[in-house]
């Protein structure tokens, strides 16, 4: 009988992606990739539970986090904690929820467009932290 994983269980982002297409996998990379050169600071968390990729400037993810990776079939969202709070000039951000707000990449050079959220997302969050 396999594990039973907690939606709190971490791990690499190889297990992430074992299962994911190749074209998913190469969006996810660069998607990863794309925050990390905005923020090498970042706190990146690979949270199996929730087929994610977490960025931010801590571990917890709603009071810290600002962005998150999760291969989808056939694209991967790139989505931002306070997105609803984002100024989405290119209008990029999908959803209708209280706070998250995506975009769906659907390939590779989908993710340069994404640098101005990133980077605005970023901002957001070190801007309202009293730890940084």
């Amino acid at each position: 009988m396999a594990s039973m994983r907690s939606k709190a269980t971490e791990g690499t982002l190889e297990e992430l992606l074992a299962g994911v297409g190749e074209a998913e996998q190469a969006i996810v990379r660069a998607a990863c990739a794309l925050v990390r050169a905005v923020d090498p600071k970042t706190t990146e968390i690979v949270r199996l539970g929730d087929r994610a990729v977490s960025f931010g400037i801590g571990p917890k993810k709603m009071t810290e986090g600002y962005a998150y990776v999760m291969p989808m079939k056939g694209y991967v969202n790139l989505g931002f904690y306070q997105g609803a709070q984002l100024a989405d000039p290119k209008g990029q951000l999908e959803g209708t929820g209280k706070g998250l707000r995506h975009v769906k990449l659907r390939a590779v050079v989908d993710v340069a467009a994404c640098r101005p959220l990133v980077e605005a997302a970023v901002r957001e969050r070190r801007g309202s932290s009293r730890s940084t």
